[in-house]
């Protein structure tokens, strides 16, 4: 019904930028209400980073509120994720998520970019 692809992911060093793009499609694409970006580090939980609404409404962790920005592109059914001044601790495997209703859990989800911050 909705697949994601995930690209931008990379190497950078710390203080360095990369954008994330996650395109979207299926025949449900247009119902999607919600799209986040998710992260998980080995040995670590998953990690909701941000996330944005249909309407525009944005969420993130404080661990990277005012360093990362979430946006998105209708017409092309893509959402980015703008990340600034990265740090090592911002590597991970970045997954991008999506779904249709506000109170469901994310049930369809990319294959993953890895983005790793180092000197």
């Amino acid at each position: 019904q909705v697949q994601l692809v995930e690209s931008g992911g990379g190497l950078v060093q710390p203080g360095g930028s990369l954008r994330l793009s996650c395109t979207a499609s299926g025949r449900s694409v247009k119902k999607i209400n919600v799209m986040a970006w998710y992260r998980q580090a080995p040995g670590t939980q998953r990690e909701l980073v941000a996330n944005i609404t249909s309407g525009d409404s944005t969420n993130y962790s404080d661990s990277v509120k005012g360093r990362f920005t979430i946006s998105r592109d209708s017409a092309k059914n893509t959402v980015y994720l703008q990340m600034n001044s990265l740090k090592p601790e911002d590597t991970a495997v970045y997954l991008c998520a999506a779904k249709l209703f506000l109170v469901n859990p994310y049930n369809h989800w990319g294959q993953g970019t890895q983005v790793t911050v180092s000197s």
